[in-house]
C-alpha cells in the first residue's frame, strides 16, 4: 500500500512572487493532468474566463492576472486558475461555528484522501489586507480568516451537478479579500455563482455566524444552524451518504450544547473524526479560528500547531497516515485484492458512478473504481 504522508507547509508572502511561484512549479504537473483527464481543455476559453472574473469578482482581477503570468501565461493555466466552470471535484468535511455574549470560533474538519490535498497553510496579502487560510486550487481557500476576523469554511453539498460558476475555493478567497462581516460575505454569495453544490459556515468578530447552502449555477439558503455537513436540504439525493457519514455527522453537530472554547475537542473524535485513510476518507486535518484573537489552531493527527495573523510563523509539518490507513483497512474488511490500490488516482474515480452504484444497493468497495493499471 503507498505510504500516505502529508507535508504541510505554512507559507507567508504578502504578494505573490517568488514562494507562489515555487508552489506552482511543484503542483501544476499534477493539477494538470486532472484538469485534462477531466475535461478541462473543453471548458470556457481564456478570454471567457477572464470576463466572468472581471464581472463578478473585478477585485480579485489583478492578483489573477499577476497570478496568470507568474504561472506562465498559457491558455490553460488562464483558465484553470480562473476556476470558472471548471471540472467536478468532491470531498468529505464537518463543520460548525458556535459563539456567546464573550466568544466565538469556527471549526473544521477536513476528510479526503491525503494525496489530494495541497497541504499548505498561506498568509497573504494580495488586496492590501492580511488573509490566512488552508490552499486549494493554488490560491482559492478551503478555509480562511481575514484581519477583520471573518471566517469562512466550506463542505462538500452532495450533489455533482453542476451549473455557471466558479470554483467556490475562489468565491473563498473573494470573500476574505473583501469582506468584513457575515452580512456583507452573504451579499457576496447571492451574486456569485459556485458551479457546484456546497455548503458554507460563517462566523465573525462580532459573534454572527451563519450557514449557507449554495446551488450549482447560483442561489443561496441561509440555514437555520450554523452547521453543516456533506448533504443539503433540497429534494435532491445525496451522492454517497452511507460512506461519507453525513447524516450522522450532522445529527450530532445538530445535538452538541457546548461553549465555543469547547468546540474543537468534539471535532477530534468520533463520529466527525474520520480515519478511513485506506479508503480516501479520513481527516488530514482539523481547524479552529478564533475570529477575536485571530488565530488559528491546526490539529494534524493529534498535534497541535497554533498560528495567528499577526505573529504568522513560517514552517513545516510532516504528517503520516500509514499506521490508521492499515488498521482501517483491516478493520472495514477491505480485500486483499485492493490492498495494493493506488490511492493517488482517486481523482480520476468517476463519484457520480460510484453514487449511482450505491443509491442502486449495487455499490462495491472504494478501491474497485480506480482507473484499471
Amino acid at each position: 500500500m503507498t505510504r500516505m504522508t502529508l507535508t504541510f507547509d505554512a507559507v507567508s508572502e504578502a504578494t505573490p512572487g517568488s514562494k507562489w511561484a515555487s508552489r506552482w512549479q511543484r503542483s501544476w504537473p499534477a493539477y494538470k493532468a486532472w484538469f485534462t483527464a477531466r475535461g478541462g481543455d473543453q471548458g470556457p476559453s481564456r478570454e471567457d474566463c477572464r470576463a466572468a472574473m472581471q464581472r463578478h469578482m473585478p477585485e480579485l482581477l489583478p492578483t489573477y492576472d499577476r497570478l496568470v503570468l507568474i504561472a506562465g501565461s498559457s491558455d490553460r493555466a488562464a483558465r484553470f486558475l480562473s476556476t470558472w466552470c471548471p471540472p467536478t471535484y468532491l470531498g468529505g468535511c464537518s463543520l460548525a461555528a458556535f459563539a456567546d455574549a464573550n466568544d466565538v470560533r469556527l471549526l473544521r474538519n477536513y476528510d479526503l484522501s491525503p494525496d489530494l490535498n495541497e497541504g499548505l497553510l498561506l498568509r497573504t496579502e494580495w488586496s492590501g489586507r492580511a488573509v490566512m487560510g488552508m490552499v486549494e486550487f493554488l490560491w482559492g481557500l478551503s478555509d480562511g480568516i481575514n484581519d477583520a476576523g471573518l471566517s469562512v469554511a466550506l463542505a462538500y453539498g452532495g450533489r455533482s451537478e453542476t451549473g455557471p460558476g466558479f470554483g467556490v475555493t475562489t468565491i473563498l478567497r473573494y470573500i476574505l479579500e473583501t469582506c468584513d462581516s457575515v452580512a456583507e460575505a452573504l451579499e457576496i454569495l447571492r451574486r456569485v455563482p459556485s458551479h457546484m453544490a456546497y455548503n458554507l459556515v460563517l462566523a465573525d468578530a462580532s459573534g454572527r455566524t451563519a450557514s449557507v447552502e449554495l446551488s450549482p449555477g447560483g442561489g443561496v439558503r441561509v440555514m437555520p444552524k450554523a452547521i453543516a455537513t456533506n448533504h443539503q436540504s433540497a429534494p435532491t439525493r445525496a451522492d454517497r451518504p452511507s460512506f461519507t457519514r453525513s447524516f450522522e455527522r450532522r445529527a450530532h453537530l445538530d445535538r452538541l450544547r457546548v461553549a465555543p472554547a469547547s468546540l474543537n475537542r468534539e471535532f477530534l473524535r468520533a463520529p466527525l473524526l474520520q480515519d478511513r485513510y485506506a479508503e480516501g476518507f479520513g481527516t488530514l486535518f482539523t481547524a479552529e479560528y478564533n475570529p477575536i484573537a485571530q488565530t488559528l489552531g491546526l490539529t494534524l493527527k493529534g498535534e497541535r500547531w497554533d498560528q495567528s495573523l499577526g505573529a504568522f510563523q513560517e514552517g513545516q509539518r510532516i504528517v503520516d497516515y500509514g499506521k490508521s490507513a492499515t488498521l482501517d483497512a483491516a478493520d472495514t474488511g477491505m480485500s486483499d485484492k485492493y490492498a495494493s490500490a493506488d490511492w493517488a488516482q482517486a481523482a480520476l474515480i468517476d463519484w457520480g458512478q460510484v453514487a449511482q452504484d450505491y443509491a442502486a444497493g449495487r455499490g462495491k468497495e472504494i478501491a474497485a473504481y480506480l482507473p484499471a493499471g
